[in-house]
């Protein structure tokens, strides 16, 4: 037989009960950061209730290809009243000329310019607080110049989150779905990081927000002091503000189909590798809270994988190796099938268990690139 039979307790019987507790520490990790978002119960604006005049917030930085492509879909939403600030940050392609041109379409489009500087260099954030100074209204929607609305009532989903005492609402930034495996690896990566922090905020627990799809108003902004406590980290203008300004009542979700931005996938692993160790570097600025609930969900992740490893050690417990790893994938898709039917993402679903493995085998080589490179520039 290849099953331990627990008369004494030996090697095999000892993996056996490790490998238990790494499927017990998995299902944990599931309850706690996929199931609420099955189960979300969110507030919103009663539909009696008027809509709040929006300022959306884009800074670009040699976007002019993009903003030609996406921006009339930001100007363009069904939406009351609202204002659109673009931030052209330095750039030396055509972005000016693109935002004036479509200036003088929409008169809600207006442009925040800022000049190059031989002697002050400076990240996204200060385009964000260039952009902020900008805008006429409270609340404040942002997202990417290379991101577009899945819809015209984007903005509408959104504004709809700020019920009082709302002053915080989290999207979903998707990347678009396209051919090859590089992609669903990426699209997979954005929406487990969505799934958690979406959950976190659900249970009044956020720790992170998007940049791609994001709102919170200007007075929160003012009052949290803005980014000062972090201007000096390149990144972080989205996931460390709200780690700092997101309590158990101000914060809202917003995971309407109709209100997914969608932005294009890097289409190399460098590509995409220097994206991560950008964001990346902002991890060790969350608060000790933060920290540890991404410290579980990693641990349980490879803490079960090892313990399914040191089962091959013995004969007698080798056939227990796909069985356990069969009712992980079970469990998985159970817990993550409303999730991704919420966020459209359905169809990386099944291979969840593959890219799961694969982005656990890669993220350590993120990690070590972090420490060696230290991105001097913002990107998208």
């Amino acid at each position: 037989m290849l099953f331990p039979e627990f008369k004494e307790f030996g090697l095999p019987e000892l993996l056996t009960v490790l490998a238990a507790v790494g499927f017990i520490l998995i299902l944990i990790n599931y309850i706690i950061n996929s199931l609420p978002l099955s189960l979300i119960k969110t507030t919103r604006l009663a539909s009696n209730q008027t809509l709040q005049p929006v300022s959306v917030i884009i800074c670009a930085k040699n976007e002019d290809e993009n903003l030609t492509e996406f921006l009339p879909k930001v100007l363009t939403q069904d939406y009351p009243d609202f204002e659109v600030i673009v931030v052209n940050d330095c750039s030396w392609d055509n972005t000016e000329n693109v935002i004036d041109e479509f200036a003088k379409i929409f008169p809600n489009l207006r442009k925040a310019s800022i000049k190059e500087d031989g002697y002050y260099k400076h990240g996204k954030k200060f385009a964000v607080l260039v952009g902020i100074k900008a805008t006429k209204h409270n609340l404040m929607v942002f997202t990417d110049a290379d991101c577009y609305p899945s819809s015209d009532q984007w903005l509408k989903e959104m504004a709809m989150g700020f019920a009082v005492p709302k002053e915080i609402v989290l999207g979903y930034g998707a990347y678009e779905k396209e051919k090859g495996f590089l992609n669903k690896l990426i699209r997979y990566d954005a929406f487990m990081i969505a799934v958690n922090y979406l959950s976190g905020a659900i249970k009044g627990k956020a720790y992170m927000g998007v940049g791609r799809n994001l709102a919170y108003t200007k007075e929160l902004f003012y009052k949290e002091k803005g980014f000062s406590n972090h201007y000096h980290i390149n990144s972080g203008d989205d996931d460390l503000f709200v780690n700092q300004a997101a309590n158990k009542d101000n914060t809202n979700v917003c995971i309407d189909k109709n209100a997914i931005t969608y932005s294009l996938a890097k289409k190399t692993f460098r590509d995409w590798r220097l994206q991560k160790v950008r964001h990346l570097t902002t991890s060790p600025l969350y608060t000790p809270s933060s920290k540890t609930k991404l410290t579980f969900s990693y641990f349980s992740q490879y803490y079960f994988y090892f313990s399914l490893f040191a089962l091959a050690i013995t004969l007698k417990t080798l056939l227990l190796i796909p069985i356990i790893l069969l009712l992980k994938m079970i469990f998985q898709v159970i817990f993550l099938n409303k999730a991704s039917k919420k966020l459209n993402e359905k169809d990386l679903l099944f291979g969840s268990v593959i890219y799961e493995l694969i982005l656990l085998f890669i993220y350590p080589i993120f990690h070590i690139a972090k420490l060696l490179n230290k991105p001097n520039k913002w990107t998208n």
